[in-house]
């Protein structure tokens, strides 16, 4: 077995997910690495910001630099120097949100337009299996149809069908040494056709599950009771992903639905636009308010940002646009989300996730910016 529940508080569960390059602690954030980087950051200072797994995107990879340069250069760990678990996602949400680019969308897979340089491409199960299997990822994502939110009825039944098609076609392709791959149900809100897409793909016993098709638009009260009905009919014994959630409201509220995994680009990019998330809530270094603050970002963290540098100082690389002020807010940020995921595991261990949860928030709330 390759994932086990090692305690649980209500529905959120605390875990260990055991990879080929290494194990995870769950409840687990992803730093998104879409390029095989997590931007402006090196590997080692995400592992010392409490990373034990990064998520790299297979649609970029696949166009710059191209799957078989990575594999030719000892896949994916030894291209970006980064020895602990990968994730790889399909390609599957990047070709249906940029939905202009697509031309064609058929039982054998889909077909669109690179944003690089318009040319012509095709997405199939087993191309994209290929595609991740040089890469040498330890998670591959299965190929989905992720269509927006408010889609008619038809349109998400057929993203359903579809979507359990290819599945059933790449749980059978060939796959990297070790490597696990996830299914990802579809289905919207829609509770038919989400536990229709659920029970179709836990038939194919896959490594692990994913819920895909959220966080595209949908009112945040909608997504949340959507997870809480949705995750406890995934296999309680493989480890259940949500893709697709950042912000620090959000991850303790699927972590206590009983998510284990979840990933997004948003600590990184409100780093690159000046933005610090912190235990009193978000600061904008733009702000004029901040041009004399002495204080550090915030007095509850140990990142190098805090124990270093002034909320002033930090400020002023910001609108300069020095690029160590984004990278201390991009790591800053980074370790925020870590440090709060790696709480919440304690708390379901000691049973008391909902203190936690109910602190955090009375924290943000009480506390001075």
């Amino acid at each position: 077995m390759h994932f086990d529940v090692i305690a649980t508080d209500g529905a959120a569960r605390a875990g260990v997910l055991r990879t080929a390059h290494g194990d995870v602690p769950t409840p687990a954030f992803m730093p998104v690495g879409t390029k095989a980087t997590v931007k402006s950051l090196h590997p080692e200072e995400v592992r010392e910001a409490g990373a034990h797994i990064l998520l790299g995107n297979t649609y970029h990879l696949h166009f710059r630099p191209g799957e078989e340069l990575v594999a030719e250069l000892g896949g994916l760990h030894a291209f970006m120097g980064w020895n602990g678990p990968i994730l790889t996602d399909s390609g599957g949400f990047q070709v249906f949100s940029l939905r202009d680019t697509i031309s064609a969308v058929d039982d054998e897979g889909v077909t669109f337009r690179s944003i690089y340089d318009g040319t012509a491409a095709r997405f199939a199960p087993e191309s994209v299996a290929r595609i991740q299997a040089q890469l040498g990822s330890d998670i591959a994502m299965c190929l989905d149809v992720c269509p927006p939110a408010g889609v008619s009825p038809a349109e998400a039944e057929e993203a359903v069908r579809l979507t359990t098609s290819w599945a059933r076609r790449q749980r059978e392709a060939p796959r990297a040494p070790g490597q696990l791959v996830f299914g990802i149900a579809q289905g919207g809100s829609d509770r038919l056709l989400r536990t229709r897409s659920i029970s179709e793909l836990t038939e194919l016993d896959f490594d692990g599950y994913a819920l895909g098709g959220l966080s595209v638009g949908e009112p945040r009260p909608e997504l949340l009771d959507t997870v809480g009905w949705a995750a406890p009919l995934l296999p309680a014994e493989r480890p259940r992903y949500f893709m697709g959630i950042g912000d620090p409201e959000g991850i303790l509220e699927v972590i206590a639905r009983g998510i284990d995994m979840f990933d997004c680009v948003l600590p990184t990019r409100l780093g690159r636009t000046g933005t610090a998330l912190t235990s009193h809530g978000r600061l904008n270094l733009r702000n004029a308010q901040f041009v004399r603050d002495p204080r550090p970002l915030d007095d509850r963290c140990g990142c190098p940002a805090c124990a270093r540098f002034s909320r002033a100082y930090i400020r002023h690389l910001v609108n300069q646009q020095e690029l160590l002020g984004l990278r201390l807010l991009s790591l800053h940020n980074l370790r925020h989300l870590l440090d709060l995921t790696a709480g919440a595991r304690a708390a379901i261990q000691a049973g008391r996730l909902a203190d936690f949860i109910a602190n955090t928030r009375a924290g943000s709330a009480r506390e001075p910016l």
